[in-house]
C-alpha cells in the first residue's frame, strides 16, 4: 500500500507540475488577459456605439474595433507608445497593469526550476531531498503568481473607480482566458508543491525504517529484507512471560535441588508351600 501511494503521488505531482508550467507559459505569452470597450450611448434610442475595443496582455495591446482596428502595439516599459484612445483612464489602466508583469515572469522561472528538480528526484528516488526542494519551488512559484494577479486586479479596479461617470459614456471590461489560465496554474502549482512535500515525508520515513536495527522492527513492519515473511507468522512473535511460567520455572528448579529419596530393598513374596493355612 505504501509503494502504491508513493507511485500515485509521484505521478500526480508530475502531472500537476507539467500542467501548471504549460498554463502559466501560455498565459505569459498570449495577449488575452483583459478586454476593454469604450463608446458612447445615443440619447435618442439608447443604442451603444463602440468607438474603441482592445484586448491586452503583458507585452502587447491589440485593437479589434474603432479607429485603431487591426493594430497591435507592444507595451513599452520605458517609452510611451503612441495610442489614439478615447479617454485617458483607458491609457492609465494599460500603464498601471505593467506593475504586475514581473511576478508572472518570476513565477514561470520558479515553476520551470521546480519541474526539472522534481523529475530528477523521480528518476533518482534515493535523493529524497529533491522532492522537498521541488515542492518549495512549486509553492513559491504559486505565491509569486498570485501576488501578480492581485496587483493586476487592484490596478484595474483603482482606475475604474476613479473614472468619471456620465450617462453618455460607455465603458466595459472583462478578464480573458489568459487570465483564467494563470489563475488555474496557481492552483495546479500549489497542489504539486503540497504533494511533493508529502512525498518527501513518505520517502524519508521509509528510509528511516530501513536504517533501523532488526531487533527494533515490529511484526508486520519489516519491509527491508527478504526474510520479513517470518514476522507474519504468529508463532514467531515474541510472547511475554506470564506469572504461571515464572512459577513453573521455580518449581522445576526446586525439584532439581531436592535430595534424592532413599530406596529400601523390597521383601520377596512368601513361598506358596511354606504358607500356613489359618486354623
Amino acid at each position: 500500500m505504501s509503494s502504491c501511494s508513493s507511485r500515485a503521488l509521484t505521478l500526480l505531482s508530475s502531472v500537476f507540475g507539467a500542467c501548471g508550467l504549460l498554463l502559466v507559459g501560455i498565459a505569459v505569452s498570449t495577449d488575452y488577459w483583459l478586454y476593454m470597450e469604450e463608446g458612447v450611448v445615443s440619447p435618442q434610442n439608447q443604442s451603444t456605439e463602440v468607438r474603441m475595443a482592445l484586448h491586452a496582455g503583458l507585452w502587447r495591446v491589440c485593437f479589434f474595433a474603432g479607429r485603431e482596428k487591426g493594430r497591435c502595439v507592444a507595451s513599452e516599459y520605458f517609452l510611451e507608445p503612441e495610442l489614439n484612445l478615447v479617454t485617458e483612464n483607458t491609457e492609465n489602466i494599460l500603464k498601471t497593469v505593467r506593475t504586475a508583469t514581473p511576478f508572472p515572469m518570476v513565477s514561470l522561472f520558479l515553476v520551470f526550476t521546480a519541474f526539472v528538480i522534481s523529475n530528477v528526484g523521480h528518476i533518482r528516488p534515493q535523493r529524497t531531498l529533491l522532492a522537498f526542494v521541488s515542492g518549495i519551488f512549486f509553492i513559491l512559484s504559486g505565491l509569486s503568481l498570485v501576488v501578480g494577479l492581485v496587483l493586476y486586479i487592484s490596478s484595474i479596479n483603482d482606475e475604474v473607480m476613479n473614472r468619471p461617470g456620465g450617462s453618455e459614456q460607455y465603458f466595459q471590461y472583462r478578464y480573458g482566458w489568459s487570465f483564467a489560465f494563470a489563475a488555474s496554474s496557481f492552483l495546479l502549482k500549489e497542489g504539486a508543491g503540497v504533494m511533493s512535500v508529502y512525498l518527501f515525508t513518505k520517502r524519508y520515513a521509509e528510509e528511516e525504517l530501513c536504517r533501523a536495527p532488526p531487533h527494533l522492527l515490529r511484526p508486520r513492519l519489516s519491509t527491508c529484507s527478504g526474510l520479513s515473511g517470518q514476522f507474519l507468522q504468529p508463532r514467531a512473535w515474541p510472547r511475554a512471560r506470564s506469572p504461571s511460567d515464572a512459577s513453573s520455572d521455580v518449581s522445576i528448579q526446586m525439584t532439581q535441588n531436592y535430595p534424592p529419596a532413599i530406596k529400601y530393598p523390597q521383601r520377596p513374596p512368601p513361598h506358596p508351600h511354606l504358607s500356613t493355612s489359618p486354623c
